[in-house]
């Protein structure tokens, strides 16, 4: 793999154990099963002074519970909110803790219930999901360390995006994936190679902090924070969620749409002809023959509309209990 184009920054010192929690919980996450919210009450219970819980009814219900819960006055708003979930659900909860385009007092743990669970893996990589809440209950004695991660700002439209948007045959894929009668992780994988067998790159070009990286031909372009994105594929090896960067990979018409999936998997695609890799503040993807362009962002497809996506860099927006050590290995 080639070398690491810059090195993440240092992460922010441990905080406080925290001690009043709200459990926002998602009933129709992919994974989700009968037990999982009674399980992680009881270990709130546990060891907090104050659990309060939520339970979605409909979309959007998750950034607005969020947002009032963050909103109330110090002492009484939770300086904890589990988001029991896919990535969709912590994307919502991210949005009511940091909708005023604040840093976010609150911090946030995630008990992954979805089909990807990006986010998890990003902070927790594969460890089970009641021993990553034990130590955020706990606090910096058990080891973990709260980071306040970056998230994205998406120009265009004012959205906030926690693990990344990415156009393509990636993005195409999940327009594919509406017409599949399968669920989790197989289905999009069939959407994926179907997309790819007839996938045609676009004319593009990527910009980043003014400079132009790429230009010609492309299968897909990803910009963000997460290194993970499907719950398997590792777009942004080197991604680091609090270095103050946004991470792009762009993937020229070199490699052929049938080629990502198997690439993607272990990051091999960086070794690749063709693929531009760079970091920076402000990303701007456009395509160059004035059709709109398709792409997604944490795992929604969004309305064709304009040519281009632009992403703007949030620094050190959520504070996040996560494993003590989860750099890209590339970059130590």
């Amino acid at each position: 793999m080639p070398n690491d184009p810059q090195a993440p920054a240092t992460t922010a010192p441990h905080a406080a154990r925290p001690r009043k929690a709200l459990i926002v919980a998602n009933p129709t996450a992919g994974t989700m099963h009968p037990g999982a919210l009674a399980e992680v009450t009881d270990l709130c219970r546990e060891r907090l002074e104050r659990v309060d819980i939520h339970i979605t009814t409909h979309r959007g219900d998750a950034r607005d519970v969020v947002s009032e819960a963050v909103g109330q006055p110090r002492g009484a708003a939770p300086d904890l909110v589990i988001a029991i979930g896919g990535d969709g659900t912590v994307g919502e909860v991210i949005a009511g803790m940091a909708g005023g385009r604040q840093p976010a007092t609150s911090a946030l743990a995630i008990v992954p219930a979805g089909t990807g669970n990006s986010g998890y893996r990003m902070l927790w990589g594969d460890l089970p999901w009641q021993d990553a809440l034990r130590a955020a209950l706990t606090g910096p004695s058990a080891g973990t360390r709260e980071r306040r991660i970056d998230l994205a700002l998406l120009v265009e439209t004012g959205a906030l995006v926690f693990l990344g948007a990415c156009s393509g045959v990636i993005a195409q894929a999940l327009e594919t994936a509406r017409g599949i009668p399968l669920t989790g992780p197989a289905r999009y994988e069939r959407a994926l190679a179907e997309t790819a067998r007839t996938f045609t790159g676009y004319p593009g070009r990527v910009t980043v902090d003014g400079a132009v990286v790429h230009e010609g031909g492309t299968v897909f372009a990803n910009v963000g924070g997460g290194r993970i994105r499907g719950g398997q594929y590792l777009v942004l090896p080197w991604s680091v969620p609090d270095d103050g960067l946004l991470d792009v990979c762009v993937l020229g018409s070199d490699v052929h749409p049938t080629e990502v999936a198997e690439l993607t998997l272990t990051g091999a695609h960086l070794d690749r002809p063709g693929v531009v890799y760079a970091r920076g503040r402000t990303i701007r993807v456009e395509r160059l023959d004035g059709r709109p362009l398709c792409f997604e962002h944490d795992g929604e497809l969004q309305p064709a509309s304009g040519p281009a996506m632009t992403l703007r860099v949030l620094p050190a927006m959520i504070p996040v209990w996560g494993a003590p050590v989860t750099e890209p290995a590339a970059a130590a």
